[in-house]
């Protein structure tokens, strides 16, 4: 009854949390490895177990083992006999047996219930992980069931029918140039990621993917984040092993991305057996596509043309647009094609640098191209190798000793510093509270991420906090003399409006507009002529516990429209103790 229970309920829960992680993020990685502890076999009969498992054929699963509640060395041997099941199940499922396998993972998932982890505190994480893999692995191993798992790990079916005929056609007319254009690039790259696929044992064809990927662009950037010549979002490209901070961003690099793309491709394989239901996958997430599947109420995956309907558009049209390039590159003139002479790969040497410099410092002493030395280190986010750490500089081939003779005479780079630096704001934080820890003010603040409502700043908002003696420039939302405005790309009458804290009719009145329309570099008037102060007309206030806005504007002979607009604030708007403030000076009381 408890092994049923863990089925119907908890196969599900997983099912659901991993398969809407996908529905939020594209291509975003399920497969989590869990942390677990090695086994520690300690008595012959455990090892015999664990070397049967191992066998061809007929691998019997080790004997649970017998609970003993008051040993925490029993614990220990009942956590470490689940991971050999575990082990045993993921034979099973090797060689195809799924009902073994499934029945090794209740073995395990009945091992576990027996460790008490009240008394035992050092087990909770070991327990705990592997109930999270037992969960993950009854997940494939069901997904598989509904998948073709038979597939030839060798073969593309090179399809034909109306939907690659239409992105056929579509590559004929409107996508012609970006096609060849993609194929010249091809030239570049191809080579070396055809003979990682070989050495993989993956279709050949699949080098192709990054023509509809990326067009063969090693810096393309899509409007999901995905970047690179593969197209990894950041968690996926994590998952596979590369890396990305401040200064590398391993997803740009072709060989680095070649490598985790096939990974990624092989584990796919590995769960769908279908070419063309694996292609769907890697643009839109496993989770998603197994989705699809069980929606069709079958126990198999027969075709993939079942699924092209309820797919997202985007994958849909991914995988006939792939099948449509291949026929294109298998007989161009078929289809109205001719191709200029591929792109030659680069050769280079490696050269490790132990100083921070920039790319184009290099190029210089070598006497090469400035765009040739960052084509061949694409991974470089700010065209400079990283600080503190050595770097393996891709240098054209010949050059390395050049290089390594002349490094001296490159100064290191030191970049400028930041006139800002980062804050997320927490729960109960404010503006004030923010301002007092970095030793700036809140209008500074304000001023510099652009915010309007001072009181209004959001748990997890990340801010600008410029540091102390930097001033930051927002001269681009700033009045003009005689209180004016010059419209920008983007702007309408309520953008200004909120901006200046007045109102669409105001300016309108102020400018005799009869419609809302504007245009790029039209001059507003957004401050009435009474309301303008002149700089030297100004001076600080430091506003004292009690006090309000209307008190602040009466005491120095101000409206209170002219108050709010010298210190971009709104008739809502919070103050604090110790907070500065514009207001009129004593020369015009």
């Amino acid at each position: 009854m408890k092994l049923l229970f863990f089925r119907c309920l908890v196969f599900p829960l997983v099912t659901c949390l991993i398969t809407a992680c996908a529905s939020v993020n594209m291509k975003t990685a399920t497969d989590i490895e869990p942390q677990a502890s090695e086994p520690i076999i300690e008595a012959e009969a455990e090892s015999q177990g664990a070397n049967t498992v191992a066998s061809e054929e007929k691998t019997q699963p080790p004997k649970p083992p017998v609970k003993d509640t008051t040993n925490a060395d029993n614990y220990q041997r009942s956590v470490d006999t689940a991971l050999e099941f575990c082990e045993a199940s993921q034979v099973f499922w090797a060689e195809g047996n799924l009902d073994k396998a499934i029945d090794a993972l209740d073995q395990a998932y009945t091992s576990i219930l027996s460790v008490d982890t009240a008394n035992n505190p050092k087990l909770i994480q070991q327990k705990e992980d592997l109930r999270f893999m037992i969960s993950k692995r009854i997940l494939e191993i069901y997904a598989s069931r509904y998948t073709a798992v038979n597939g030839n790990h060798n073969e593309i079916p090179l399809i034909i029918n109306e939907h690659v005929t239409k992105e056929i056609k579509r590559f004929q007319k409107h996508d012609r140039s970006f096609f060849i254009r993609s194929y010249k690039r091809s030239g570049r790259y191809r080579g070396a990621i055809v003979s990682s696929l070989k050495e993989a044992g993956l279709p050949e064809e699949l080098s192709w993917l990054p023509l509809i990927e990326s067009g063969f662009k090693t810096n393309a950037l899509s409007s999901a984040r995905a970047l690179g010549l593969w197209q990894f979002i950041p968690s996926t490209g994590y998952k596979f092993g590369l890396k990305r901070d401040a200064w590398i961003d391993e997803r740009l690099d072709p060989e680095k991305a070649t490598v985790a793309a096939i990974s990624y491709l092989t584990e796919l394989h590995n769960i769908f057996g279908d070419w063309t239901t694996v292609l769907a996958a890697y643009n839109c997430g496993e989770g998603a596509v197994l989705r699809r599947i069980r929606s069709q109420k079958i126990n198999y995956l027969d075709n993939f043309w079942d699924l092209y309907q309820k797919l997202p558009r985007e994958t849909a049209r991914y995988v006939p647009k792939f099948l449509a390039t291949l026929h294109i590159i298998k007989d161009p003139a078929r289809y109205g094609f001719s191709f200029d002479e591929l792109d030659e790969p680069v050769p280079y040497e490696i050269v490790q640098i132990e100083k921070q410099v920039q790319l184009k410092a290099i190029a210089n002493k070598l006497g090469s191209s400035f765009d040739e030395i960052i084509a061949l280190n694409p991974e470089l986010r700010y065209k400079a190798t990283p600080p503190d750490t050595p770097y393996p500089l891709k240098a054209p081939l010949g050059t390395g000793e050049i290089l390594l003779a002349k490094i001296d005479e490159i100064p290191k780079w030191t970049p400028p510093q930041r006139a800002y630096e980062y804050h997320r704001v927490k729960g109960g934080e404010s503006l004030y509270l923010i301002a007092l820890k970095y030793r700036t003010s809140v209008r500074a603040i304000a001023e510099a991420n652009n915010i309007r409502r001072k009181h209004f700043i959001r748990k997890g908002q990340k801010l600008k906090i410029p540091l102390k003696d930097k001033k930051y420039a927002v001269s681009s939302y700033q009045l003009l003399d005689g209180g004016k405005y010059r419209v920008r790309r983007g702007d309408s009458l309520w953008v200004i409006a909120k901006r200046f804290n007045t109102t669409t009719k105001e300016i309108q009145r102020l400018n005799s507009l009869k419609s809302s329309c504007l245009s790029v570099g039209q001059l507003l008037q957004v401050v009435r002529q009474e309301d303008i102060l002149d700089d030297k007309n100004r001076e600080s206030y430091r506003v004292r516990s009690g006090d309000n806005l209307t008190d602040i504007a009466k005491k120095h002979n101000m409206s209170l429209n002219q108050l709010l607009q010298i210190n971009s604030l709104n008739r809502r708007g919070v103050i604090y103790p110790g907070q500065t403030l514009l207001v009129l000076g004593t020369g015009m009381k």
